[in-house]
């Protein structure tokens, strides 16, 4: 039943997750997290770490670590990354098949300009799930790893941002930092 509980989880992830693995981020977290408890929200960050640092898109990565944790079994990780991959596969090999003949007609191009915003949506909700007490702290429990974490958030925003620093020099960065503020 579980195994079955996984595949629909992340099937249903797979499908509705458009925007990639960041945009999935707030239904994976909404699911396993809230909906069927089968990692706490500071697991949820750790795997989003550990996603962010292993090769491979975050979506998959984190359906396979999902899969291994609630079912404590290799099969669990199978069945959540073929669920979440799926649905991708399906559509890709339907869409390709009529996307070249109908790109142009103001239907198809209507329902482009419509999924914009809703994956502008997802990716905003993904960043706002990422800010939270288990990664920023919080000022009533320790001011100062509020602040420093806050102060290396707005660092590394402006350094890839406007100075198009390279974003894994700066996790290297903020991670030496992390070690020597803390």
């Amino acid at each position: 039943m579980l195994y079955l509980q996984l595949f629909y989880t992340f099937f249903k992830i797979g499908l509705f997750g458009f925007g990639g693995g960041y945009a999935m981020l707030s239904l994976i977290q909404g699911e396993v997290v809230t909906r069927y408890g089968w990692l706490t929200p500071q697991e949820f960050t750790d795997i989003v770490a550990v996603s962010q640092m292993t090769p491979g898109p975050i979506g998959i990565n984190s359906a396979t670590y999902v899969g291994f944790t609630a079912t404590g079994s290799v099969w669990g990780s199978v069945v959540a990354t073929f669920a979440v991959v799926l649905p991708s596969f399906i559509l890709m090999l339907t869409i390709s098949k009529f996307f070249l003949k109908y790109q142009k007609h103001p239907l198809v191009e209507a329902v482009f300009k419509g999924l914009r915003p809703a994956v502008v949506g997802l990716l905003a909700s993904a960043a706002l799930v990422l800010m939270n007490a288990e990664n920023f702290g919080s000022p009533t429990d320790d001011l100062y790893s509020f602040i420093v974490s806050c102060l290396l958030f707005i660092i590394t925003f402006i350094g890839t941002r406007r100075f198009k620093l390279n974003p894994i020099g700066m996790i290297v960065a903020c991670g030496i930092a992390g070690l020597l503020l803390y």
